[in-house]
């Protein structure tokens, strides 16, 4: 099993959603986030005044799947969430050792 983390826009959220649940995922945790990367914050202006926005709102999702779903979830999310712009967020997997289902008992797979 895979976990996939991946930061997007918040924009993205609903089609990202849409688009993994066409390809089987059948749940995901989503956290609001605030963080920055290559584009280190912006500057705004609010009543007349600038101030820098240093981090930036993002989404993070976190999906874990079996391992012959892993690569086309990826390929999905990258491909929804891309808006070719900066910014546009940062996937990353790692691998799941066990997992369990509170409610039924069931593990790893199962569970999912």
């Amino acid at each position: 099993m895979k976990l996939i983390i991946a930061t997007i826009k918040p924009f993205k959220l609903e089609e990202v959603r849409e688009a993994l649940t066409s390809v089987g995922v059948r749940g995901m945790m989503v956290t609001e986030i605030k963080g920055f990367g290559l584009q280190s914050g912006h500057t705004e202006i609010y009543r007349g005044a600038e101030y820098a926005v240093n981090f930036v709102p993002k989404v993070k999702l976190e999906i874990v799947v079996p391992d012959n779903l892993a690569d086309e979830v990826i390929a999905t999310i990258a491909k929804t969430a891309k808006t070719d712009k900066i910014g546009d967020g940062k996937i990353f997997v790692l691998d799941v050792e066990s997992a369990l289902r509170v409610r039924t008992g069931e593990t790893n797979e199962d569970a999912l």
